[in-house]
């Protein structure tokens, strides 16, 4: 069975700067794809030109097996897509932008009335249907926005930052609808920089400077610190400490997480010996030394530390 997103070598330039650099990958049906990247990363460029919103400079995209190229109006009927911002009207009640989108996407008579609805239910807003946009919780902007842009049942279903500036209850119950259309056979492509809300991906793409840094299972990817340990240090001086740390031979690599390090050895427990005593002679003696289980932020920091690493070495030679 066909893909339903192919991306081969999928480029976009703005003049000179390359925002999107020959990004390659497939996308399943019923899959949770997520792309995770910093601010400008080049992950709503691309999903933007998924979307036939944004005409590639190079590669291909096909959806559903539309080319999005050649027929970018096809792609916007088959998909449904949400915005980083609220992709609603706030002037107008919840009830009027579901009808709205609904006569958008080309719904009449008892589908129409049917979808209603079901938008009503899934977001929980009966009750609540005449109220204006504007006066709704986060929350509930958010799956409005959602059952928005689903109303005509989509096969693939694209999602920009969903969950920015909306508390941590709303998007746990927002990723429970997620879920729920993945397990109806709905492909979902959602972008984000919530390390935390990534786990909930079937697979990840890391994305870093507009280019794949990483494709794979969160399990798959955490494979890259496989053979090695991961330290957890806890000190007075943690930016003192990263810049000691740095220079050990030993250390395979070193990020500050807050006010704590993470450092890469080979071995746990002679690790956390010369942690300690590397530290120690600098006076910034270790309140603790822990191996923990490495987390996405610590597999995100190792690709772009190795893509600028890359990077660095291309532009000396």
């Amino acid at each position: 069975m066909a893909a339903a997103v192919e991306l081969r070598d999928l480029t976009k330039r703005f003049g000179d700067f390359v925002a999107v650099g020959g990004i390659t990958l497939d996308v399943q049906a019923g899959e949770i794809f997520g792309f995770l990247g910093a601010n400008g990363a080049g992950k709503s460029t691309t999903i933007r030109m998924m979307c036939g919103l944004l005409r590639p400079s190079g590669g291909s995209a096909r959806v559903l097996g539309i080319d999005v190229a050649k027929d970018p109006e096809g792609v916007k009927r088959s998909i449904g897509y949400m915005s980083q911002r609220f992709s609603l009207y706030e002037d107008l009640t919840a009830q009027q932008n579901i009808r709205f989108f609904g006569g958008v996407y080309g719904l009449h008579g008892p589908e129409a009335r049917e979808r209603e609805q079901w938008a009503i239910e899934m977001t929980g807003l009966r009750g609540q249907e005449h109220r204006l946009t504007r006066e709704l919780p986060g929350g509930w902007r958010q799956k409005l926005a959602l059952a928005c842009a689903v109303l005509h049942r989509p096969r693939v279903v694209f999602l920009d930052e969903p969950t920015s500036g909306v508390d941590p209850l709303s998007r746990r119950r927002f990723w429970a609808l997620i879920d729920e259309m993945a397990a109806s056979g709905v492909t979902v492509f959602v972008t984000t920089h919530y390390l935390d809300e990534a786990e909930y991906c079937h697979r990840l793409a890391l994305i870093h400077a507009g280019r794949l840094a990483a494709l794979g299972g969160v399990a798959e990817l955490k494979q890259v610190f496989a053979g090695h340990a991961v330290l957890e240090v806890e000190c007075p001086h943690p930016a003192d400490a990263l810049d000691t740390l740095s220079d050990a031979a030993w250390a395979r690599e070193v990020a500050i997480f807050g006010t704590r390090l993470h450092v890469v050895v080979e071995d746990a427990e002679r690790g956390a010996q010369q942690v300690q005593e590397a530290l120690a002679a600098t006076g910034n003696t270790p309140a603790q030394v822990a191996r923990i289980v490495p987390s996405l932020e610590d597999v995100f920091i190792h690709h772009v530390e190795e893509a600028e690493a890359q990077k660095a070495a291309a532009a000396r030679r």
